[in-house]
């Protein structure tokens, strides 16, 4: 009988990060969703990256060309001081011309990305409701660890191991509240489907400048973010396919657990609720 190796266990790669803030009040309680510098929207995204070692060399072998560039090179987010593109790609600072090649650059990695979004005039309510009834303030993490556990739901059994990078937020070690949103995403999908998907599951915090999944990730929710802030979808949809579910969780004027957008749902910028509704 023929003898054939083993193939070597499969591991899918994550990469998480979030776009827009968690800002809902001034300091004397005023609701200042959509006010200057005050987004409208906040998400939690994750990218499941295929050979997180080829793209991390394809981004770096981009950013050095671009380096060497007359045209670019003497831009201020291109100095290495400035921390912005000449260390990692970031949307929000690189200039129009570095976030084209980019975004050309993006297909051909295979990510595929699942993204939660919240409305955050409806986050407001559920700050304030919450505060009635417990007298505790809904937090930043709070917020942002129910959108991790929501994009990790139904992602974590179809592998033998899960590596999970998070971009870092702030100075604490938040590795233990991540594990626990993490083992509550298992949770629930053991809830659902009645089987727990208990592989094993690393998780880290990095620097976008020390993963190129994170800088992926981050230029998947800038586009996302631009379509339902304003309704702007020139970068959205030449990455369409990649996003595999998109949630609006507080878009329930059809289904009680929000509306999901996927390749059997596809996301139009006329379908969007409006983003000033509650």
């Amino acid at each position: 009988m023929e003898k054939h190796e083993q193939d070597p266990p499969s591991v899918q790669h994550f990469y998480v990060d979030e776009a827009g803030d968690t800002t809902l009040f001034d300091k004397k309680g005023r609701v200042i969703v959509g006010e200057p510098g005050v987004s409208h929207c906040f998400m939690v995204g994750l990218a499941i990256i295929p050979d997180p070692k080829s793209v991390r060399k394809a981004l770096d072998d981009l950013r050095s060309e671009m380096l060497t560039d007359p045209f670019l090179n003497r831009q201020p987010s291109m100095q290495p001081e400035s921390s912005k593109t000449a260390v990692a790609f970031h949307a929000k600072d690189d200039l129009p011309e570095v976030r084209h090649q980019v975004f050309r650059l993006l297909p051909s990695f295979g990510a595929k990305v699942i993204v939660a979004v919240r409305r955050k005039s409806n986050l407001a309510d559920d700050a304030r409701l919450a505060y009635e009834l417990t007298g505790e303030k809904l937090t930043a993490n709070d917020i942002y660890d129910g959108l991790v556990r929501q994009i990790f739901q139904n992602v974590l059994h179809k592998s033998h191991e899960n590596r999970i990078v998070f971009a870092r937020r702030g100075k604490s070690d938040r590795t233990e509240a991540l594990t626990k949103a993490i083992n509550q995403a298992k949770l629930a999908f053991a809830k659902k489907w009645g089987e727990r998907p208990d592989r094993p599951t690393r998780i880290n915090s990095a620097s976008p400048s020390d993963s190129g999944g994170l800088q992926v990730i981050d230029y998947y929710l800038w586009a996302l973010q631009r379509l339902f802030e304003r309704r702007e979808g020139r970068y959205y949809r030449p990455l369409e396919q990649q996003y595999r579910l998109i949630m609006d969780i507080d878009d329930k004027r059809g289904k009680p657990n929000g509306e999901w957008y996927n390749d059997r749902n596809r996301l139009e910028e006329e379908r969007l609720k409006p983003i000033t509704e509650g």
